[in-house]
């Protein structure tokens, strides 16, 4: 962790969650003013939003290029830490006290996967070829799997969507770790650009949909299943590994499970309780003075009748 390379991708990456963190949120706000994917892609804040995932997915591969991906893509769940009180900034709302402690758990969690991360000054290794077509392969069988179990806008269509996002944005920085370390021109090469801006075009497109459904649970699951995706891949394919041995894997889970946790009250939404009250004073009002019956009957108003007493008329 002292070598400048590493505190470049470490930077790199923060940049590149700050803007992952303020797309997503323009991403929310167009979904929830849209009915359906068509209409989102109508509109010029959705594109606003792509300029933006392409600017941090630029930062994300160049940060790659500097570091390794276990490192690298951890780094990613501050999406989630920067997005919510910016979305209750955006929409005016109070960030409440569990989403205070679920921020601090995050960093706190990862600041300890940071310290037991791979600390060389770049990634050492890349997918082979093969092994680029086999994860490519794998990861797009369970995104069709993903998205035909998804429905709508209901929650769990939407965290079904986040799940298949998540896949596809981790899949696709660890073919554009590739790219970034340096390949030959070949058939190959043409091969893995293409997948890679597939994979990462599909993670935008799936994420939108999540998001119809909301922010919180869909963006904290794509913010969980995009690094561990990829870390998966660099630990089991790529031999990326922690320091300080057997201590130091059990230091990267303690503060997996951490910043896991973090991001769970992270997930949850911003006004839910505060909504529930508000609903429960309105419904139920509070004991108010009784008021006296009205006893004000409304009498026909009588009007002098002339009284004839038997006068006779003039001869």
């Amino acid at each position: 962790m002292t070598s400048s390379p590493v505190l470049l991708a470490v930077a790199l990456s923060l940049v590149s969650a700050l803007c992952y963190a303020t797309a997503a949120v323009v991403q929310e706000r167009t979904a929830a003013g849209t009915v359906n994917l068509r209409g989102a892609l109508a509109r010029g804040s959705w594109w606003g939003a792509v300029l933006l995932n392409a600017a941090g997915a630029l930062l994300h591969v160049v940060a790659l290029r500097y570091g390794p991906l276990s490192l690298v893509q951890p780094l990613g769940v501050l999406t989630l830490v920067v997005a919510v009180p910016l979305g209750a900034l955006v929409a005016r709302r109070r960030t409440s006290g569990t989403q205070w402690r679920g921020m601090a758990l995050t960093l706190f969690g990862l600041t300890s996967l940071l310290t037991v991360t791979a600390s060389g000054s770049g990634p050492d290794r890349t997918l082979s070829t093969t092994g680029v077509l086999l994860v490519a392969l794998a990861a797009a069988a369970v995104i069709a799997v993903l998205v035909r179990l998804a429905s709508g806008r209901s929650a769990a269509g939407g965290l079904a969507f986040a799940a298949a996002s998540g896949i596809a944005s981790g899949v696709g920085s660890t073919l554009a770790q590739k790219l970034a370390v340096g390949v030959g021109m070949s058939w190959s090469a043409v091969v893995l650009a293409v997948l890679t801006v597939g994979f990462a075009a599909g993670g935008l497109l799936l994420a939108q949909k999540a998001y119809g459904s909301g922010l919180g649970g869909p963006l904290a699951l794509l913010t969980l299943v995009n690094p561990v995706a990829a870390s998966a891949i660099g630990v089991t394919l790529l031999g990326e590994g922690f320091q300080y041995g057997a201590t130091g894997a059990l230091l990267a889970l303690a503060g997996g499970v951490t910043a896991a946790r973090g991001v769970v009250l992270l997930s949850r939404p911003q006004t839910q309780t505060q909504t529930q009250t508000q609903t429960q004073t309105q419904t139920q009002p509070g004991p108010q003075l009784e008021r006296p019956v009205s006893l004000d009957v409304r009498v026909p108003h009588l009007r002098p009748t002339r009284i004839l007493t038997g006068t006779s008329r003039a001869a």
